[in-house]
């Protein structure tokens, strides 16, 4: 396990760890309560609204996509997340205090999810690549797997939390300590020995550098498969606060402290999930296939669980899946994309891993208000398996994967040949001659 942590040697990652667990723990005790004001509080467990909110979040990432990359690329990625996590804490703030005074409404709630979808637009990107700057390329996979880590270990204690504040003190004032805890971020990026970081070429603001982005993927068949993948699953798969909060509500007819601990049971899935993700030294699109699959057949597991217990267990798998995928995804698009690219190529994958949110959401949560949660799941499921299809088809098309039947046992072979990595290569010499 001591290369799990490999990382942590370092002393700027070190310190960013620290606070950014402080912060992420502070974020999931917003979520949780955000998502339980608007079900319970604004709404009559109207699941609908809840993915209304969650598409105003994530829809940003969309929206802004042309400045979001070239932002991460071109500036100083830490004065950059100085900025952006300010205005976070400072939203969160501001909600606190409308919620805790009783103004609160439920068009409130969407403009602050609109803009809090705005700045962290941004803050995801620069933030991905950060990573690089604090530790190099030599550990910049087990850096991606420990911030996963890290931010899960918070998900499983942040909606615990939530839960007790939630039924004790209220929404609000669980939204007041999600704005402190933003000061503990803030604290770590000014005490970063800013001449240690690894600090990569900035980009040049041309016009075009967005579809310089979008060329580059394109003509990657493996960045496009992932891409793909992360659309499928991100879109109609990862709308956890539908899941979680109808199921608790209308077929188990729990708390908000059991609705809290069904969050925090999910994140120790998620924790193991990324833990592994950290011992290995590469990712692998392996890791990712076998991620979607588990991830499909984890929620339809938890769709026809009878009791609370049950589906808890189930959570943990998909938890442990969602976890794989995810961390596979992101270290495999870090670790393949030229640096002076990777800002814009990360926005990209982020625009499509969260923005496709108000597509699926709104379309899941009218299918949980219709159909009942269990259906809302299968939709979830289905996706896994879509995602899990388009893997293989890349395997079979492009790495020559065959499938046989010899001696009784099911055996696996592909070409040595990789036509991902040679487009690689090739895109490598037309940015250095282009450069020249």
């Amino acid at each position: 396990m001591r290369g799990t942590f490999r990382s942590l040697r370092g002393f700027n990652y070190r310190v960013w760890a620290g606070g950014a667990i402080v912060s992420n723990v502070g974020t999931w005790m917003q979520r949780t309560a955000q998502d339980w004001l608007v079900l319970t509080g604004l709404t009559h467990n109207n699941a609908t609204a809840v993915g209304i909110v969650m598409s105003l979040q994530f829809g940003p990432q969309i929206l802004l996509l042309p400045w979001t990359g070239l932002a991460a690329d071109h500036f100083d990625r830490r004065k950059l997340l100085l900025a952006t996590q300010a205005a976070m804490g400072a939203l969160a703030l501001t909600l606190g205090l409308l919620t805790i005074t009783g103004l609160v409404h439920l068009w409130h709630v969407y403009v602050f999810a609109f803009l809090l979808g705005c700045v962290s637009a941004f803050d995801t990107p620069a933030r991905q690549t950060f990573v690089a700057d604090l530790v190099g390329e030599t550990d910049l996979s087990n850096a991606v797997a420990l911030n996963s880590t890290s931010f899960n270990a918070a998900r499983m204690i942040g909606p615990a939390i939530a839960g007790v504040l939630i039924a004790a003190v209220g929404s609000g004032w669980v939204f007041l300590i999600n704005a402190a805890s933003f000061g503990a971020v803030l604290c770590s990026l000014g005490l970063l020995r800013v001449d240690e970081l690894h600090r990569t070429g900035t980009a040049s603001r041309v016009r075009g550098s967005l579809a310089d982005g979008f060329r580059y993927i394109w003509s990657r068949p493996d960045l496009k498969t992932i891409v793909f993948m992360i659309f499928l699953v991100g879109t109609f798969g990862l709308n956890f606060p539908i899941f979680i909060s109808t199921m608790a509500v209308t077929v188990f007819h729990a708390g908000a402290g059991q609705y809290g601990a069904l969050a925090s049971t999910m994140a120790i899935g998620s924790v193991a999930g990324a833990l592994l993700a950290a011992q290995r030294d590469r990712p692998r699109l392996a890791f990712l296939l076998g991620g979607a699959g588990v991830f499909g057949l984890g929620c339809a597991l938890a769709a026809v669980m009878p009791n609370y217990v049950l589906f808890g267990l189930a959570l943990v798998i998909v938890g442990v899946s969602a976890q794989t995928l995810n961390t596979s995804a992101n270290s495999l698009i870090q670790l393949s994309t030229e640096p002076a690219m990777r800002g814009r190529v990360l926005a990209i994958y982020f625009a499509v891993f969260l923005g496709g949110t108000p597509l699926g959401a709104p379309m899941v949560g009218w299918v949980a208000d219709r159909f009942g949660p269990r259906w809302a799941l299968g939709v979830g499921a289905a996706s896994g398996f879509a995602a899990a299809m388009v893997g293989i088809h890349y395997l079979v098309k492009y790495r020559g994967l065959r499938v046989r039947i010899q001696a009784g046992r099911l055996r696996f072979s592909s070409d040595k040949r990789n036509p991902a990595a040679d487009s690689r290569q090739s895109n490598q010499r037309t940015t250095a001659q282009e450069a020249s």
